[in-house]
């Protein structure tokens, strides 16, 4: 699941151009009350989420482009707000869309989801994003390189550093250069006060910040992470060479300043790269982990593990996920690009019968399984191979597992066509499909829907609020089990069909970790 670790700060946005089908300002699609999993999943946001009183865009964008300024169509909640909420706005990467309304936002990302599956979903089977109550300083997870201020020169070998020749924050909106913010509106504040308290023990002990120009320095970047229930927090130094001086020293200093800090990582990277982290680490205090519980299971972190960034919303997409799979104490669950296996031991706890979690990376496989034996999860097991090879195989096999229900949360880049053609010959009843890119989640759709499967229900989910990025949820059943799917359902229309050919490159990753 390496989609899943951005170790890479140096983002640069794929906004591909809007395509021309989408322009006009097309009707929306029939929101559903009722949802297809039974229950009321569909019931419409609280005013609290969408924002009381907010007056909606007179044009929905209903483009595709999750880049567009929202400015643009919705009202804007004013740029003296946002820059009272944060001082770098405008120009730090972090976050674009502080100057329009929460509710609008929602509005925006719902409709803009809503457009790419015209002409693949029936009536009905939109229901309402899902924002949070109160969508600040949700990022449990804080990286914040280090660098030396423009101009900042020592006057002798044994002068000081002072506070202001050393910079941290995030980086300009397409470059390299670093913004030093001392605040954020969408990072933990916990993980905040370490950073800050890093680069005044960096002064006030002489700790040279990196300089990517020439190549040195010591002290590059903090990862900092936060248990969103347990209040733990790791801190992963990483540093341009192995010796650190006065380590002991460092660390206790840092757990004085910052009483909440429970661990302490060296990490070592020492080639002249943009890469974040290197591949030798150390413990340096404590057991060199945190624990943090999600949906009721206990998830052991460290430094290099796969976490969602917002647990708060990772808990509602979870939520969500396993009420519309509607596991009935039977089914089998194949957990498709499964990771660490946190949404499949989910599934395991609420009503799986029986859990395989398959994922190419092995060291994901590992913590998979780890986290199951801690959890004291016996119905899961996970497999170190390929997703698709491993759909392929189990569709030749005899031994189908019957009922079968599929979860899949494949990369930014979707799915493959071999995959999808597995999933298809293997027949699940239901097929739960998560994305952190919904243009490519409704290439695969069509695909899906040509193979016979009928799309009932799709969710968003706004993972990270102030930005352009939203997950969406789609349910699939077997047309068999159905009846018979609408006929409009089966015919993808010339813009769906354009949308879906948006490029999208496999490295770049959804801001999930």
């Amino acid at each position: 699941m390496t989609r899943k670790h951005d170790n890479n700060p140096k983002r640069t946005s794929n906004r591909p151009a809007k395509p021309k089908a989408l322009r006009a300002n097309r009707p929306r699609l029939k929101r559903s009350g009722a949802d297809p999993a039974g229950g009321n999943l569909g019931r419409p946001l609280p005013q609290a989420r969408r924002g009381k009183g907010a007056r909606r865009a007179s044009k929905p964008p209903v483009g595709g482009d999750l880049g567009r300024p929202l400015s643009q169509t919705t009202k804007a909640a004013g740029k003296g707000s946002a820059c009272a909420l944060c001082p770098a706005f405008g120009r730090c990467g972090g976050c674009s869309r502080l100057d329009v309304s929460y509710a609008d936002q929602l509005l925006a990302k719902e409709q803009q989801v809503a457009a790419l599956f015209e002409g693949i979903a029936p009536a009905g089977a939109l229901l309402p994003i899902l924002g949070m109550d109160d969508p600040f300083h949700y990022r449990n997870k804080v990286i914040s390189p280090y660098a030396p201020a423009k101009g900042a020169k020592r006057k002798g070998k044994d002068a000081k550093l002072a506070r202001a020749d050393i910079l941290t924050g995030m980086y300009e909106t397409g470059t390299h250069r670093l913004i030093p913010t001392d605040t954020c509106a969408i990072e933990n504040e916990t993980a905040k006060k370490v950073t800050l308290a890093i680069r005044d023990i960096m002064a006030r002990w002489n700790m040279e910040p990196y300089n990517e120009d020439t190549g040195a320095g010591f002290v590059r970047h903090a990862v900092v992470r936060v248990g969103h229930k347990s209040g733990e927090v790791l801190v992963t130094v990483v540093t341009n060479g192995e010796e650190f001086p006065a380590s002991k020293a460092f660390c206790r200093e840092l757990a004085r300043r910052v009483p909440e800090v429970t661990t302490i990582v060296q990490n070592v990277n020492a080639r002249q790269t943009n890469v974040i982290l290197g591949d030798k680490e150390r413990v340096l205090f404590g057991p060199g982990f945190i624990l943090d519980t999600l949906c009721g299971l206990t998830f052991r972190i460290s430094s290099q593990s796969f976490y969602q960034v917002n647990a708060t919303q990772t808990e509602v997409l979870y939520d969500e996920a396993i009420r519309l799979a509607n596991l009935t104490g039977v089914e089998t669950v194949i957990d498709a690009y499964c990771g660490t296996g946190t949404i499949g031991l989910v599934a395991a706890s609420r009503g799986a019968a029986r859990v395989i979690g398959v994922d190419s990376v092995e060291a994901a496989i590992r913590d998979a399984a780890n986290n199951a034996r801690h959890n004291g999860v016996e119905n899961a097991e996970f497999v170190a191979q390929d997703a698709t090879a491993f759909m392929k195989e189990l569709a030749a096999s005899e031994e189908r597992p019957q009922p079968l229900v599929l979860l899949m949360d494949p990369p930014r880049a979707g799915s493959t066509p071999e995959f999808l053609a597995g999933a298809a010959a293997l027949a699940p009843e239901r097929i739960v499909y998560i994305s952190c890119n919904p243009a490519t989640q409704a290439r695969d759709v069509r695909q899906l829907v040509k193979s016979g499967y009928e799309m009932r229900a799709i969710r968003s989910v706004d993972m990270f609020p102030h930005t352009d990025h939203v997950e969406s949820i789609v349910m699939l059943e077997r047309e068999d089990r159905r009846g018979g799917a609408r006929g409009g359902a089966r015919q993808a229309s010339s813009a769906a069909n354009e949308t879906a050919q948006w490029a999208v490159s496999p490295s770049e990753d959804c801001l999930s970790d």
